[in-house]
């Protein structure tokens, strides 16, 4: 699979993985403490939705453009307000223009005490990171390959946070990095939240990365979250129609909120009527 993310910016995808990244950075407000924030394949921070790339795509007119225009009852609206807050940030005009990916998401959270480090080689879209936090005492571009990133920055000093690890899905090998990836992170830094993306369009390799990141993880309920959404059957040369998340040490509270929101989200994101939705515990 080859995932060249401007072309997916805003989709269905980011739009489950963002409101994650969003409710964690979120409840980790509720301490004064320091935080920080691991983004080991950044990408290009901002991507522009009136570009070629993301024309031609059109996913974004089946996700963040839908999730815009959408209604939901009070308490969903509340929990997803944050996350639309910042897209709208990026699109003072009103129409959307623009995304922000998950870099510019988790800065628009950071308080004054709080951290990024994000990771990215792709030069371009490493170029177009730099220019989007130029001058930003609080984040910190590395011309470092994601996984050596991993390995490098965790544990962060402050001793909170969240890593996200999302990579593109270009190589072959990429759910045994994946695994492997975190299983080497966590064992420097277990007390830290995960969020491992996925696409998921094989059911083997996708069984196969939960049951390997909830063993690493300890197997207890209150450990690691699998939530899969689909906007449609997922065909194995079609687009991609199903993306995951594996959560580590979620926040107490995530799991009850994506309850209320992930339902909400089906009929907005949903292709057909065919929307559903997995969310469960990795159990030994």
């Amino acid at each position: 699979m080859n995932y060249r993310h401007a072309f997916h910016a805003g989709n269905f995808a980011d739009v489950i993985k963002h409101i994650v990244l969003v409710r964690v950075l979120t409840y980790l407000h509720e301490k004064p403490a320091a935080f920080r924030v691991i983004d080991t394949h950044a990408g290009a921070g901002v991507y522009d939705l009136t570009g070629e790339e993301a024309d031609r795509g059109g996913e974004w007119l089946t996700g963040i453009a839908r999730l815009m225009q959408a209604r939901f009852s009070d308490p969903v609206a509340q929990l997803v307000a944050p996350y639309l807050d910042i897209v709208r940030a990026f699109n003072p005009q009103r129409d959307l223009k623009c995304y922000p990916g998950s870099p510019l998401i988790a800065r628009a959270l950071l308080r004054p005490q709080d951290r990024m480090v994000a990771c990215e080689i792709e030069p371009v879209a490493r170029k177009h990171l730099i220019g989007a936090l130029r001058r930003d005492t609080q984040a910190n571009v590395v011309d470092l390959d994601g996984w050596m990133g991993l390995a490098a920055f965790v544990p962060p000093k402050e001793r909170r946070g969240l890593v996200l690890i999302d990579p593109p899905f270009e190589r072959k090998d990429e759910f045994e990095r994946l695994a492997g990836g975190f299983a080497e992170a966590f064992a420097k830094w277990p007390t830290g939240c995960y969020l491992l993306w996925y696409p998921a369009k094989r059911r083997r390799a996708t069984d196969d990365l939960a049951r390997r990141v909830g063993a690493v993880a300890g197997g207890d309920a209150d450990k690691c979250l699998r939530l899969e959404f689909s906007v449609a059957p997922q065909t194995a040369d079609g687009p991609l129609t199903s993306a995951g998340l594996l959560i580590v040490n979620p926040p107490w509270t995530l799991r009850a909120e994506l309850k209320s929101i992930l339902p909400e989200l089906e009929k907005p994101l949903g292709q057909g009527g065919a929307a559903r939705f997995k969310l469960e515990a990795i159990t030994d």
